[in-house]
């Protein structure tokens, strides 16, 4: 179904034959975004699974979210179910083996995704930054959230707030399609083939959606094109949500066009960051995006880490991927894509209540901050390609 309004240009038709893969129908779709309320659901369907589940994360962590997590996997691979976790190398670094031997000796099947190698270390720079759950080829997670406290909210003492992240949560015939990336990512990194084949119905009143995971510079390009084509498309609003923004010229031009056809184009960023250098890398270009009119607004809450775009009300992408050199031009990603003016009415009102605990930077205040903050930030634009 196309979402063709006088307001927008977006459709399913046109996006799906600018990133030349088609939109798949029928699903319904469930937004999490409050920390502790997000994993209690993705556990729960964990804790349901009857055949197959299959996890793909940058960071899975042996803190007291990765042991709860664990224990279930054990449970179900004990069980019979065939379990599969795909973690990346640099991102678990310090998750030890025995957090893994733990997991095999249950069962589970461990393989790690972009491993050190003596022989290319510059390789290295390349990380898979996929946030992805599917269990049993019908029910699919994905998002901005790892495996570790600070997304949950207890690291250091119980009931503190996590991180400000989002994810997605997925019922229908996109989970099979997940299902089949997922494998081809296992088969890269030298795991044993998936045997699971498993028909999906389409959700009565379900959404279309759109998978843009990538794990390749092809992929990249293609997800880039769509990144400047949605920007470019967009007639009354944009909303882009990201834990880091280093943006290329390329997008600091399109957005400053955007800004003059009379879009509202509205910026949201973390007001404090767990990665010094791109937080202050990123506000190098402030002045530039405030004199073409975006507004810009700073989280005042705990750290965000949400990576979600909203354009004109019914386009909508939510996933892993940041505004940023290392996600746009190097990592593996996942996001999907949903066009819905539902869906996107309910992610304005997330990003709207966001903006509530916000503060807006203008261009007076901006231009009378110290000496040494503007040091920091032409300091670290110049490492911007390495962020």
């Amino acid at each position: 179904m196309d979402v063709e309004q006088n307001n927008t240009s977006f459709s399913t038709d046109a996006i799906a034959q600018e990133y030349g893969i088609p939109f798949i129908g029928g699903n319904r779709v469930t937004l999490l975004w409050k920390g502790d309320d997000s994993f209690r659901t993705i556990f729960d369907a964990v804790e349901k699974a009857k055949e197959l589940i299959c996890l793909e994360f940058y960071i899975f962590r042996n803190d007291a979210t990765g042991n709860e997590l664990a224990e279930i996997l054990k449970r179900k691979a004990l069980k019979g179910l065939k379990v599969y976790i795909l973690y990346d190398h640099f991102g678990s670094l310090v998750t030890p083996i025995k957090f893994w031997r733990d997991l095999r000796k249950a069962g589970v099947q461990i393989r790690a995704s972009r491993p050190f190698k003596w022989t290319d270390p510059f390789h290295y720079v390349h990380r898979d930054h996929k946030k992805l759950i599917i269990i049993d080829g019908v029910i699919a997670f994905t998002g901005g959230l790892n495996i570790a406290n600070e997304y949950r909210g207890y690291h250091r003492v119980r009931n503190v707030k996590g991180w400000r992240d989002t994810g997605i949560f997925l019922e229908g015939p996109v989970a099979k399609t997940l299902l089949e990336i997922f494998k081809k990512s296992w088969q890269v990194w030298k795991g044993p083939a998936i045997y699971f084949d498993q028909s999906t119905e389409p959700v009565e009143g379900g959404v279309p959606v759109l998978p843009i995971f990538v794990s390749s510079a092809k992929g990249r390009r293609k997800m880039r094109k769509l990144l400047y084509y949605s920007i470019d498309q967009a007639r009354t609003c944009i909303y882009l949500t990201t834990a880091y923004f280093t943006p290329s010229r390329r997008m600091l031009h399109v957005l400053e066009g955007a800004e003059a056809r009379g879009v509202d184009v509205k910026l949201l960023l973390p007001g404090k960051s767990d990665v010094t250098a791109a937080h202050y890398a990123g506000r190098a270009i402030f002045a530039k995006l405030l004199k073409a009119g975006v507004e810009i607004y700073t989280y005042q809450g705990e750290i965000l880490h949400a990576k979600t775009a909203v354009f004109d009300g019914v386009w909508s992408v939510i996933g892993s991927a940041n505004l940023d050199f290392q996600s746009l031009r190097k990592n593996d990603e996942g996001n999907v894509g949903i066009i819905d003016a539902d869906f996107g009415k309910q992610m304005k009102e997330v990003f709207e209540e966001d903006l509530r605990q916000s503060k807006q930077i203008t261009i007076d205040a901006w231009s009378k901050r110290s000496l040494w903050e503007k040091v920091k930030e032409q300091f670290f634009s110049l490492f911007r390609r390495r962020l």
